[in-house]
């Protein structure tokens, strides 16, 4: 149950070497310290990401590496009465705490942001589309879309599964028994550069092959060996 005064939005974000991206992601976030708390999840960073995070959070946590244990262990400590999980290359738009406020309800407890690409072009605009159009469709969202979740459902549910890869998709699956997700416009902006590292269409190529491969049953612990 929530104290007097707390936040209405708990931000969880993991973390591990993200001192290029962290500050320009926690920026946008102090003009509503108060509203919602920030909690920045650490996996052993070998950088100054905790160092540069530490003044733009409330806390600050260090947990094993791993997505979905470092989101558990940010949600164990928040005081909000939503969560939002956000990656540490990620910016959300204006005016999404007020969105949150107004869309999440008992009937519609969960949800997620549109995305965009930046930096962008032609095919990775595609991508974002095609993104943003697939979870309308199936009701399945990714880490990458900003995951929104009442506390009592998320806490009811036991949490991410501890996964190497894939638990955003199979927290979804779970969640949508519970509802549509809620799918939010403006667009958050999320960093391109795991395509454009490895190249948008092979990286286009090899999540889709995973995402069918673990659809088809196939372990994530097998599936994280060729991520």
């Amino acid at each position: 149950m929530l104290n007097a005064g707390s936040p209405r939005l708990s931000i969880i974000m993991p973390a591990r070497n993200e001192a290029k991206h962290i500050v320009a992601s926690l920026l946008p976030l102090q003009s509503l310290r108060g509203e919602l708390e920030v909690i920045l999840v650490d996996g052993g960073s070998s950088d100054s990401t905790v160092a540069l995070a530490e003044p733009l959070c409330d806390q600050v946590l260090h947990s094993p590496p791993g997505r979905a244990r470092q989101m558990n262990a940010g949600a164990t400590v928040a005081s909000g009465e939503t969560l939002l999980f956000l990656h540490a290359d990620t910016q959300l738009p204006a005016g999404f705490l007020h969105l949150i406020s107004l869309k999440v309800n008992a009937q519609e407890p969960w949800g997620r942001f549109d995305v965009k690409l930046e930096p962008s072009g032609a095919l990775l605009r595609l991508v974002a589309s095609m993104m943003n159009w697939r979870s309308r469709l199936t009701g399945v969202c990714t880490g990458d879309q900003g995951i929104f979740v009442q506390q009592r459902l998320f806490a009811e549910l036991g949490g991410y599964a501890d996964l190497p890869l894939m638990e955003d998709i199979e927290l979804s699956k779970r969640l949508r028994q519970h509802g549509k997700p809620v799918c939010l416009q403006p667009a958050l902006i999320t960093s391109s550069r795991r395509w454009q590292q490895h190249g948008t269409l092979r990286t286009i190529v090899l999540m889709w092959w995973l995402r069918m491969l673990y659809w088809l049953g196939v372990p994530p612990h097998r599936l994280a060996l060729w991520y």
